[in-house]
């Protein structure tokens, strides 16, 4: 076992988004989806990543040409209908989607094949992150059962970042650090309402699974955390918004590069936040630079409930 982590991300996606440069269209193509936009900003950090996956068809192809540009290692198993894709237009400063497809589910065989490398991979890194599919018809959620059962029962230390029958499913698995947002847990029926008690007493419902930790983002506001015997509102450092869309996935990054190399829930909570924070200044998901993470750390706050 390593300082390393192992992000399962079964159907990452392939992203086209058409933006205007000037009086010229610009056209970018990119690896996405949740795991990936994670398993970026976790390099960025300096924690090497494992990243398992299955690609297939045309998409699958161009998937693997530009995840092999990315800063970290990937194990990816063949599948036999296409991955998933979209093609988006900013060109008016808004995202359209002209079109998308998820990809079809994976087969059983495809599946049996992921789980083993994913618990190969999970069982030489120090900590495993889950993450969800773009779409949830690509994979079900007992997929995610049996790998958070097989990695929590051999000693690793599992983080996921899901949410609805994913979250269930990896909940009775066994996992040790959740992170959620507030959506989420109001869209699932966990939380009542979204006052800061309410979804504290979601967290509380959620730890006595046997949790370590829970962290809730919430949007703008205040992230909420809960581990050990604190409960505490984490104040992020104020960035003028340039792509809201990340920050989520950017924090629980940040969380899981520091705990894969045995830091503090406090300081995983400073670096997520930050890296969190920062990515919203930037175009590219999970992006963001190391330095001026670390930067950013100290101007987070952690308030005590």
């Amino acid at each position: 076992m390593t300082d390393r982590v192992m992000v399962f991300a079964p159907a990452p996606i392939l992203t086209v988004t058409i933006e205007q440069h000037g009086d010229e269209p610009d056209l970018h193509v990119h690896p996405g989806g949740q795991g990936v936009w994670q398993a970026r900003m976790i390099s960025a950090l300096g924690v090497p990543v494992n990243l398992c996956v299955a690609l297939g068809g045309e998409p699958g192809s161009l998937l693997e040409a530009t995840l092999a540009a990315e800063g970290f290692d990937v194990r990816a198993v063949p599948r036999h209908s296409a991955s998933g894709w979209y093609v988006h237009d900013r060109r008016e400063g808004q995202r359209e989607s002209v079109a998308e497809h998820p990809g079809p589910p994976l087969t059983r065989h495809e599946l049996d094949e992921l789980h083993n490398v994913a618990l190969t991979e999970g069982l030489r890194s120090s900590v495993a992150l889950l993450s969800g599919p773009h779409k949830p018809s690509a994979v079900a959620p007992d997929v995610y059962e049996r790998l958070a059962s097989d990695l929590t029962a051999n000693g690793v230390r599992v983080v996921a970042d899901l949410s609805g029958d994913y979250l269930t499913a990896v909940l009775e698995g066994g996992v040790s650090v959740v992170k959620v947002s507030h959506e989420e847990l109001l869209d699932d029926g966990l939380a009542d309402d979204d006052s800061v008690e309410s979804l504290l007493a979601a967290g509380r419902k959620l730890r006595e699974r046997g949790l370590d930790a829970v962290l809730i983002s919430r949007a703008g506001d205040a992230a909420l955390a809960l581990y050990e015997d604190h409960e505490c509102e984490v104040h992020p450092p104020p960035l003028t918004v340039n792509e809201h869309r990340g920050a989520g996935d950017s924090m629980t990054a940040g969380v899981t590069s520091v705990l894969a190399r045995g830091g503090s829930f406090e300081e995983a909570l400073r670096t997520g936040s930050a890296a969190g924070a920062l990515n919203v200044t930037r175009h590219g998901l999970g992006t963001g630079r190391a330095e001026a993470v670390r930067e950013l750390m100290s101007r987070v706050r952690i308030e005590k409930r």
